[in-house]
């Protein structure tokens, strides 16, 4: 009888031993109470040398973990959902996942990216969307600006984020509506008093500067991300080096004459042929953008389609659109979405407002890096303007707008692989 029950104690050992947990799995579907927090989770895990693995098109883009305490432990404290599997669960994911008729793919995320945000000093999180939700999901960052940059600074990090700035010395063209107001003032004040300690002659040929060194942090294999203004602006910069575009109140002198014809785009990432803005008073810089375009645009009906990529064939696209929904709700900036006319051939459309056709959210190559350019300030804020209140990210914990921009934050993380053709 005594060896009766010694061999039942065995079997129900090992079932419960073959059965264990020995996988976590972060769902990112509706089922997640907080997305954004998910995303933490997972670069938390690879600072700590934990592997994980990203489900593509997965149950919203999952993310597969090893089962640990303290793993279960963060994702209590964080407010993370999180599913305990058996091997014999995930083995089971893992295969339908790989399966041809499935598109879905498995990618390998190897470590935690080194994040630098290009931010002037002193601005707080909730100026620019992208320091808020690092913030909220508990990413480390670090601030770097114009010094920084200059002094080779970028060579530490993997992955770059512009905050909103204006590369071409003209101060965000916001001279017509605030040239006036003393945030301005101190602010032309600065960069003055900053360009001048690092030995330029104008704010637009020390812009010019931090912009060639951005451009050549990705050609050398950087992963760069822009929002809003720091988009057209960029690129604007680059295509017109040595040609004075800025009128005499924003750095003394008259600008060119006729300089749109001396633009060169072939130093541009991403936009080609457009016009400069040449009124000083018009807050705007070119005809990239389509803020003033979108009166066919009602804020009720302003959303943008993700685009759908084959995942096993293109993961790198894929990655960067991965959500738990297609459909994005829309938001303004001083640049709000691309011309897609404008915009170069072997730059990829990722998202796009159906109603007019503009651009939202693309991506291109450039060297050995690449780069991910966002229209819009703040995915939770519909238009937000000079002074209005932060958006509290606690309300947003499943902002698809906000998603887009950590997709971007651990697309470096993953295991390179030769994309397919």
């Amino acid at each position: 009888m005594l060896k009766s029950r010694y061999f039942l104690f065995l079997l129900l050992f090992f079932i419960g031993w073959s059965s264990r947990a020995s996988f976590i799995l972060l769902p990112m579907d509706e089922a997640q109470q907080n997305h954004l927090k998910a995303y933490g989770i997972t670069y938390w895990c690879l600072d700590k040398q934990y592997k994980a693995s990203w489900l593509l098109n997965y149950r919203g883009g999952s993310f597969l973990l090893p089962d640990a305490p303290e793993i279960r432990k963060e994702c209590q404290i964080r407010g993370v959902t999180s599913e305990v599997l058996s091997d014999g669960d995930a083995n089971a994911i893992l295969e339908e996942i790989s399966s041809p008729s499935q598109n879905m793919e498995t990618v390998v995320l190897e470590k935690a990216p080194k994040i630098a945000v290009y931010t002037p000093k002193g601005k707080q999180p909730w100026d620019d969307a992208v320091t808020l939700v690092l913030t909220y999901a508990e990413i480390p960052f670090t601030p770097i600006y114009d010094e920084e940059v200059l002094s080779d600074g970028l060579l530490l990090y993997d992955w770059l984020h512009l905050h909103h700035e204006d590369f071409t010395g003209q101060y965000g063209k916001f001279y017509g509506s605030n040239r006036n107001s003393p945030w301005y003032i101190e602010q032309k004040k600065d960069a003055e008093a900053l360009a001048t300690k690092l030995g330029y002659a104008k704010v637009s040929e020390e812009k010019l500067a931090v912009a060639k060194k951005i451009r050549d942090f990705v050609i050398g294999g950087g992963f760069m991300f822009a929002m809003c203004s720091a988009t057209d602006s960029f690129d604007i910069a680059l295509s017109a080096a040595g040609v004075d575009i800025c009128e005499p109140m924003f750095d003394g002198d008259e600008s060119e004459g006729n300089y749109q014809s001396k633009i060169d785009y072939s130093q541009t990432f991403a936009f080609k042929d457009y016009i400069l803005e040449r009124n000083p008073i018009v807050y705007e810089f070119s005809d990239i953008d389509m803020t003033t375009k979108r009166s066919n645009v009602p804020m009720e009906k302003d959303y943008f389609t993700l685009m759908d990529f084959s995942a096993k064939w293109d993961p790198i696209p894929s990655m960067l659109c991965q959500n738990h929904t297609s459909l994005v709700k829309g938001f303004m900036g001083q640049t709000t979405a691309f011309n897609r006319d404008l915009i170069k051939t072997n730059v990829l459309v990722m998202g796009e407002n159906q109603i007019n056709g503009e651009a939202r959210y693309i991506h291109g190559e450039k060297g050995k890096g690449m780069f991910t350019f966002y229209g819009g300030h703040d995915p939770e804020d519909y238009q937000h303007r000079v002074g209005d209140a932060p958006t509290v990210l606690d309300l947003h914990p499943n902002s698809p707008g906000y998603r887009l921009i950590l997709n971007n934050v651990l697309f470096p993380a993953a295991r390179k692989k030769k994309q397919k053709t």
